[in-house]
């Protein structure tokens, strides 16, 4: 079992910036990807970014060059710099890790553990 923890959501106006953190717990040394999704209201869940444990990333195409994750592993946290922001990308982001490699990983379907989501805001 892993445990995810959302914080640094908030509101800020377009071409801000905002920092989200997820600090995971429990069976942390079995994770192998950790990501970040969003669900913006009436629409799907997305992938935004994830992150493997050697490093290796994907990025969305709506985030890249604006949006970088990141790890922490000697403290197990995620994060999410996001830069450049637009109303856009108004949604709840969502942490989640799995611990099974995948050939499509960013993908709602394919993680396990989920965080309670952080709300961002972005007014134009």
């Amino acid at each position: 079992q892993v445990q995810l923890v959302e914080s640094g959501g908030g509101s800020v106006q377009a071409g801000g910036s905002l920092r989200l953190s997820c600090a995971a717990s429990g069976d942390t040394n079995k994770i192998y990807y950790m990501a970040w999704f969003r669900q913006a209201p009436g629409k799907e869940r997305e992938g935004v970014a994830l992150i493997n444990t050697r490093g290796g990333t994907i990025y969305a195409d709506s985030v890249k060059g604006r949006f970088t994750i990141s790890q922490d592993n000697d403290k197990n946290i995620l994060y999410l710099q996001m830069n450049s922001l637009q109303p856009e990308d108004t949604a709840i982001y969502y942490c989640a890790s799995d611990p099974a490699w995948s050939l499509s990983p960013l993908r709602p379907s394919k993680f396990r553990y989920w965080g309670q989501g952080t709300e961002v805001t972005v007014s134009s």
